[in-house]
């Protein structure tokens, strides 16, 4: 990615296959573009696709089969500018791109430079006609709320929400699944041969929700590096999103605690510190940087922090 970085590779603990910039890890997929496959076990070798058609009660429980696995989780990694971008929801994208879905999502900032920078949603009073006089004297940027991200900051943006990132960002996503964007603005960026990168002027201004404004972040208590901190024995249990999508939550643990066991699809993420997950006899590491899917039919896991560990916890409504 010409915004990417190379820290994917030292927080996911991967060497990274060549010496150019990664801005995206697909940790758990079933898109065409890349579907993930199961690493080991009884289903070792499946693709995620192939669980979600054939062992869809495994996977959602009473929950009705979407098709499709519901999210794609991703680590990206914002060393440079995204362009302004907005996405689609299920019925824009139906229009506009058939065969894609919607794209409502939600970034866990794992790590910030001081000057780096989230753009979320327009400000109060921006309308279509002050947008596109923008677009022409590129001044978009002055449209747009923005803020200074800091570890442990969650961002919601429902489909509709123009949002930019850059300057050194690594971050966690929780989104639908679906890969289309639509660029607004590319901040006047062109490649060594002078080419500046497609954008979707009409596409993106068919799908803004004019009446959505700011957007600002939800911060994680007692995380790493931010403001809120607290004392090390604590444990935290904390809601940041719900939606029709997905459920998110922040879990700072300090003592054993149960995952899985609820009857509903979730996925974990360990965005720092570590443990064991105790499965049929056998005890599981979790390290930072791993993305476990969990199945509405695993039974309850006990799970011991070796340290202080957070996790971002992901449910299907």
């Amino acid at each position: 990615m010409v915004w990417g970085g190379r820290r994917l590779g030292t927080f996911l603990s991967r060497a990274l296959p060549t010496q150019e910039n990664y801005g995206e890890s697909w940790e758990i997929s079933d898109h065409p573009l890349h579907v993930s496959v199961v690493a080991d076990g009884a289903w070792s070798g499946r693709t995620l696709h192939h669980l979600v058609k054939h062992d869809a009660a495994t996977l959602f429980g009473t929950a009705a089969p979407p098709g499709v696995f519901p999210w794609l989780v991703k680590m990206l990694d914002a060393n440079d500018w995204l362009s302004v971008q907005v996405h689609p929801d299920d019925a824009a994208a139906s229009r506009l791109r058939p065969g894609e879905r919607g794209k409502t999502e939600a970034w866990f900032v794992l790590a910030a430079e001081p000057e780096s920078r989230v753009f979320a949603g327009l400000l109060p009073g921006v309308d279509e006609s002050k947008l596109r006089k923008a677009l022409r004297s590129g001044t978009v940027a002055d449209c747009l709320h923005q803020f200074h991200p800091r570890p442990g900051d969650c961002i919601f943006f429902p489909a509709g929400t123009v949002h930019a990132v850059g300057g050194g960002v690594l971050f966690t996503e929780v989104q639908q699944t679906s890969d289309v964007t639509f660029r607004l603005f590319d901040w006047n960026r062109r490649d060594a041969r002078g080419q500046s990168r497609a954008l979707h002027i009409e596409e993106s201004l068919a799908c803004i929700n004019w009446q959505a404004g700011p957007v600002n972040p939800i911060r994680a208590v007692g995380y790493p590096g931010g403001d809120n901190r607290v004392a090390q024995s604590t444990s935290v249990c904390q809601a940041l999103v719900r939606c029709e999508y997905f459920g998110l939550d922040y879990l700072r643990q300090t003592a054993a605690f149960i995952l899985g066991g609820t009857g509903r699809l979730q996925v974990a993420i360990v965005l720092y510190g570590r443990g064991s997950l105790e499965c049929e006899s056998e005890h599981i590491q979790l390290e930072t940087g791993a993305t476990w899917l969990l199945p509405a039919a695993l039974p309850p896991l006990n799970c011991s922090p070796g340290e202080p560990i957070g996790l971002l916890l992901a449910t299907l409504p």
